[in-house]
Order: C-alpha cells, then sequence, then structure tokens
C-alpha cells in the first residue's frame, strides 16, 4: 500500500508554459485529485513528528544547530523544504524549547512553510517526540490535528531526507507496524572495560547504524511512549527499541542512503553547505521579453549555459508571463534567474521579478543575475555564460541580495 500517488512531490517543469504543457499539467492535477477522491484503502494518512529542543552542545556554538544558518537559511528551514514536498505528509509537527518559539514561528513566516504545528519540547529527545505525538493524538483535549495511521519520525538536522525513503518506511511501517533507515558501519564499535581497557569488539559487518526517517503505525508507537519508563524517557534515544520493548514490535529495517547524514559537529554545517549548494544549482531559469525570435540574444546564451554547465537544466520564457508563472516557479524551488532584458522600456518587468523573488525570500539567499546590454553579450557570449556559470556554482555571500548587470 502506497501512501500517495509515486512522484507526487516531484518539481514540474520550471519556467513559463507553453499551451501543451498547460493542458498537461491540467490532466496530471486532475489526475491527482481523482487519486486523491479515492476510498482511504489506498493512502493511509500520514504525519510527521520532528524534536527540535536540542541546544547543539556537541556543536560547540551558542546557537542551536537547528537553527544555524546556511547559506542564510536556518538548517530546520531545509528539513521542512524536504518533507513539505511530500504531498502525502498531512501535518509536520514540530517540538521546539519554549524559548526558541517566537524564532521557530518567524522562520515559518519568513520561509513560508506550510502545514506546520508547533509544541513545546521537553527536555529529552523522548519527552521532545511524546510532546508532538500527543498534539496528534485524538485523547488529548487540546488536541486540533486529526490522528494519522502512521508517523514519521524525523531529525531536524536531516535536512536531506528525500521522498523515495520517506515513501519506503511508511509502507514498511505499513505492514509491520514500525520500520526505520539503516546505513553501514563506517567504524567498528568496542565496549570499553570499566578500567578503560577493551572488553569487547563487535562485527561491522553483522550491525549497522540506525538513521532517521522512521516511521510507525501511530497506536503502536504511541502506546510505546504511553508505558515509556522515565529512565527510557531521560536516557533513551532510540524509537524502533522502544516499539520492540513495550509493543513487541520488531521493526523492518529499510537500507537508506549516504545523504541520511545528521548534522552534530561544526564542520557538518560546511558540508551541508556543499550539498545544498550543489543541489539548488541544478536548474536555471531564464527569463527574456521574447519568445518567438529564434535569433534572441537570449536562447543563444541558453544554448552557451547548456554547453557550459552540462549537468544542469535550463529552460526560459517569455519577461511579460513573469507575474502569473514566477509564483509557479517558486513553489517549484527554482533558486537561479537569468533576465535576459535588451529594451530599455522593459526593465520595468526586470524590477517586477526582482520585486517577486525578494518577496520570496531567493533573492536575499541567492544573487540575481541581470543582463541588459545586447550587443555586449553577443561579443562573447562565452564569457558571459561563464561568469553566471560560476556565480551559480559558487554562491559568493558577498553578492547576496545585489543585482548584477554582466
Amino acid at each position: 500500500m502506497e501512501p500517495g500517488p509515486p512522484g507526487c512531490s516531484g518539481p514540474a517543469e520550471p519556467g513559463p508554459r507553453s499551451r501543451g504543457a498547460d493542458r498537461e499539467a491540467s490532466a496530471a492535477v486532475s489526475s491527482r485529485a481523482r487519486a486523491e477522491a479515492e476510498p482511504q484503502r489506498r493512502a493511509p494518512a500520514v504525519a510527521a513528528v520532528l524534536p527540535a529542543g536540542g541546544s547543539g552542545e556537541r556543536m560547540g556554538v551558542r546557537t542551536p544547530k537547528q537553527f544555524c544558518a546556511v547559506l542564510g537559511r536556518p538548517l530546520i528551514s531545509y528539513t521542512l523544504q524536504a518533507l513539505e514536498r511530500v504531498c502525502w505528509i498531512k501535518d509536520i509537527v514540530v517540538a521546539v524549547t519554549r524559548e526558541n518559539m517566537e524564532v521557530m514561528k518567524g522562520i515559518i513566516q519568513r520561509y513560508q512553510h506550510q502545514r506546520i504545528s508547533l509544541v513545546e519540547a521537553g527536555v529529552t529527545r523522548h519527552r521532545s517526540i511524546f510532546s508532538g505525538l500527543k498534539a496528534l493524538a485524538q485523547d488529548q483535549p487540546d488536541s486540533q490535528l486529526s490522528k494519522p495511521e502512521v508517523v514519521i519520525i524525523h531529525d531536524a538536522v536531516r535536512p536531506f531526507v528525500e521522498e523515495d525513503i520517506l515513501l519506503k518506511v511508511v509502507t514498511a511501517a505499513k505492514e509491520h507496524g514500525a520500520a526505520g533507515a539503516i546505513r553501514p558501519l563506517v567504524s567498528t564499535v568496542i565496549c570499553p572495560s570499566a578500567d578503560g581497557c577493551l572488553d569487547q569488539s563487535l562485527e561491522r559487518a553483522r550491525h549497522r547504524a540506525s538513521e532517521m526517517p522512521q516511521a510507525f503505525l501511530f497506536d503502536v508507537i504511541y502506546e510505546a511512549y504511553q508505558q515509556c519508563s522515565d529512565y527510557d524517557l531521560e536516557f533513551g534515544t532510540e524509537c524502533l527499541h522502544l516499539a520492540l520493548k513495550y509493543c513487541h514490535i520488531k521493526a523492518k529495517l529499510v537500507e537508506g542512503s549516504p545523504d541520511l547524514w545528521k548534522v552534530t559537529y561544526k564542520r557538518d554545517l560546511y558540508a551541508a553547505e556543499s550539498i545544498i549548494k550543489e543541489r539548488i544549482s541544478q536548474q536555471i531559469c531564464m527569463v527574456m521579453d521574447t519568445k518567438e525570435d529564434e535569433e534572441h540574444v537570449g536562447h543563444r546564451l541558453e544554448e552557451m549555459l547548456k554547453n557550459e554547465l552540462s549537468h544542469v537544466k535550463v529552460t526560459s520564457g517569455a519577461l511579460g508571463h513573469t507575474g502569473r508563472d514566477l509564483q509557479q516557479i517558486i513553489l517549484e524551488q527554482c533558486y537561479n534567474f537569468v533576465c535576459v532584458n535588451v529594451r530599455a522600456y522593459e526593465f520595468e518587468e526586470t524590477q517586477k521579478l526582482l520585486d517577486v523573488l525578494k518577496e520570496s525570500d531567493l533573492s536575499i539567499l541567492y544573487p540575481v543575475v541581470v543582463i541588459s546590454d545586447e550587443q555586449k553579450l553577443q561579443d562573447s557570449l562565452r564569457q558571459g555564460a561563464t561568469i553566471i556559470g560560476t556565480l551559480i556554482k559558487e554562491r559568493n555571500s558577498g553578492l547576496v541580495g545585489q543585482l548584477l548587470v554582466a
């Protein structure tokens, strides 16, 4: 049984659409609507709980790691974005400490996160998760959310989770009652004796590292937490173990990808930044003031960019359609815009593009390149494409929010 239509969270073609593309999009929407209207036997209701009450002690910084900025954006915002893209996750409950509640509300508002509910975190990870589960349980008098059939538990500092692994653990949890992602051990695990000497060593090939996400039938994990001892709530770290200990549910283990690692130390922030840069550099949306003229300098630049950045998807559309199409592009999370303007009086349209990007926070995060002189660009298209490619890949923080004219 699948939680939703496969691929429903995948981005559509960025950029302004043709009439044919509009018809295809309408058909896809109609198909999705029909799928969602089918009986609930097709898809279980799914929610997610994110414990985000940690202090970041191991990172050694004053700001809790989930609120540390990566490319100017809090780490937890990337994690929420990854979950929001999965259309079959109905609710996302985030557990944050009382002192960070307003900070979290500001993040939700600034980055326009949807389907998010906040609860107060506990003093430990398990207590925070329990708070999130209580918000989803119908037996709580102040609960305003509907109880899901399956609940995903994930970490706020694992921003690179993909729909594929979420689907796998939810499907496995539906069948087995509990499921979790695992990865091969990188280092051998040893057990020291009381005097600091080697006591025993685990055979690395037989053991696995437990990762996130994990998924459970809601009634299973909620019952486990209700029965949980104070010792487990205080010192426990493994949700799958609680399901086994208190509900006798043996979790199905699902092999995860290398991207499931957790941001724990300060150096991990730099690694996360590198991965995010690579991911958001995979699409370029070119906006130009004409669509029909095949000799338009923008189309020639587009071809040059495709040669310069062979692994990047480049799409284009007319400048005059920015109001209608940009909102869709923003929803699809395209972060790279090249605006080609060869008519001076059309610069007002370019300014509209910048205003829309600013309102969406995209231009605050990343540079915007405006090519305004056709003759100059025609003299050196390759040089222009190289400059743009470098800007997109490096994302120099000194250029954030700048209007660049090539």
